[in-house]
């Protein structure tokens, strides 16, 4: 979705303020209007989540990007709930991770959502804000790269 004045509103959930500033910039560059909303830990999200169930935040994000690996409540937690609340379940969830096992790869496919491996240099960044905006701008589908 986007936010009244017309920008994109993209949801990151990640706990390492390092990835969230590499983010950023990587949107910066682009030279795209966006609103970045940032959530540090599984507990905040849920909030979120519950929050627009009963209808008291919004804008929706277009695209939601979740950290496998967070505090409080793991980002498996956090897709399970937002694919269970209708004004959040249709949003693509870009999910990054180091390592993921198997089995969350599997339900993370299973739920719709998208298992990437977290950028590790800048020109990955650059590809992965150039996905979300594309994601936002277009309704494209995730990118598929496997973990």
């Amino acid at each position: 979705m986007t936010t009244p004045s017309g920008k994109p509103n993209i949801l990151i959930v990640e706990d390492n303020s390092a990835d969230v500033v590499l983010l950023r910039y990587a949107l910066d560059r682009l030279e795209q209007a966006y609103e970045l909303l940032v959530l540090r830990d599984g507990e905040e999200a849920l909030r979120f989540v519950e929050d627009h169930r009963v209808g008291i935040r919004r804008p929706d994000p277009c695209v939601i990007v979740l950290d496998l690996h967070l505090p409080k409540h793991n980002g498996l937690e956090v897709l399970r709930a937002i694919k269970r609340t209708p004004p959040l379940a249709h949003i693509h969830v870009v999910v990054l991770t180091g390592s993921a096992a198997p089995s969350e790869e599997l339900e993370i496919f299973g739920l719709s959502g998208t298992c990437l491996r977290k950028p590790s240099d800048l020109d990955s960044y650059l590809k992965l804000a150039e996905d979300l905006m594309a994601i936002c701008r277009e309704g494209l589908a995730a990118p598929v790269e496997r973990v």
